[in-house]
This record gives C-alpha cells, structure tokens and sequence, in this order.
C-alpha cells in the first residue's frame, strides 16, 4: 500500500512521557476513519517535556486519505489533560534515503532473533539492505508496556527505501512502532 506522511505544525503543548495511546485516541477522536486503517500510525514524539516550537505531529497514512487527514489541522487534542493545540497541515512525499531509521520496533524476542526475523520480513518484500540493532528498550504506551528494538537501515537503494518507509516492520503503528524515517548516512563502517 502506499502511504505518505500529513505534518501539522504543534503551536504548544506538553507531552506526557507515556502519550502514545493517548494522542492516538485523540487522533481517532477527530479522525475515526484512521481507526480502521492498519497500516496508519504517528511518528514518535518525545514526551516528557514541553514541545519545542520546530515539533510536527507527524501521520503515516495510506495516500487515498491523505486529503482526508488535513481535517486534523486546527484541533486542539487532551493528551491525558494536556491541551496540544495543532497548526497548519500539510502532505509530504515520502522520499528515499540510503539509511533509515525505526525509533521503536516491538518485538518480545531475543536481539539475534530479532535481527533474523526483520531481516526476514524486509527480503520478503524484495528489499535488500543491512540492519542495525539498538538496545533492548521498553514503551509506555499508557496502556502498558511494549518491548522492542530501534533498528537502522542502510545500504538501501532508492526503490527500496521509499518500499520500507510505505511497509514499515512489524505491528503497533499507532504507537510509532515500526515506522522508518532518514536517518544520517552510515559510512566507513567497513574501514
């Protein structure tokens, strides 16, 4: 399916530290359709803090409502009694990069097995790059915890970023679980 990303503009808010499921009930409060959509989620934000002025609430939908998401521009969302007040909405294009990163990846497995099984699920869709994995972390999504792995990927060629940021990895999109964003080129890692 191909997805593209609808970036609002946060004029303020604080975000708590366990906002995951939170801001995804809020989405869906003024966006239920994006309840029904698997393959939608929101790209991570750090909680615990005021947002910075350069923050964007970030959505991966599918592109067919990409029109449909800028009806979020302007609302004013209760993340857990926290105002988050939304600017300006608009549609990016997904763009290819050599190296991508996922913040989050839940997974309950073992890191070698979890390479194996990401490695596995990124050549069944014909993509072809190398991983590298974060530390063991845990999530508090407000509605329990979440184990899992950041993960990069680098080597990719154009066509096959633009197919990892569209598939993503693994479940719990609406939680930023397993979606990919550019990330810094890795280089002389062979040197």
């Amino acid at each position: 399916m191909d997805m593209i990303d609808t970036v609002f503009d946060i004029r303020a808010g604080f975000l708590p530290a366990a906002h995951a499921a939170l801001l995804w009930r809020e989405v869906v409060r003024v966006l239920p359709w994006i309840g029904q959509e698997n393959s939608a989620g929101i790209l991570p934000l750090r909680g615990g803090q005021f947002l910075p002025r350069r923050a964007k609430l970030t959505l991966r939908i599918p592109d067919h409502r990409a029109e449909d998401a800028l009806h979020l521009a302007g609302s004013l969302l209760d993340v857990g009694g926290n105002p988050f007040q939304l600017g300006e909405g608009r549609i990016r294009e997904i763009a290819a990069y050599p190296t991508l990163h996922a913040h989050f990846v839940a997974s309950e497995i073992d890191e070698i097995s979890f390479l194996a099984e990401s490695m596995q699920e990124i050549s069944s869709l014909g993509i072809q790059c190398r991983l590298i994995c974060g530390m063991r972390q845990e999530v508090d999504t407000g509605e329990g915890t979440l184990s899992g792995y950041s993960l990069v990927t680098h080597d990719l060629k154009p066509g096959h970023s633009i197919r990892l940021q569209h598939a993503g990895l693994g479940k719990m999109r609406r939680f930023g679980c397993g979606i990919f964003v550019p990330h810094k080129t890795i280089a002389g890692l062979e040197d």
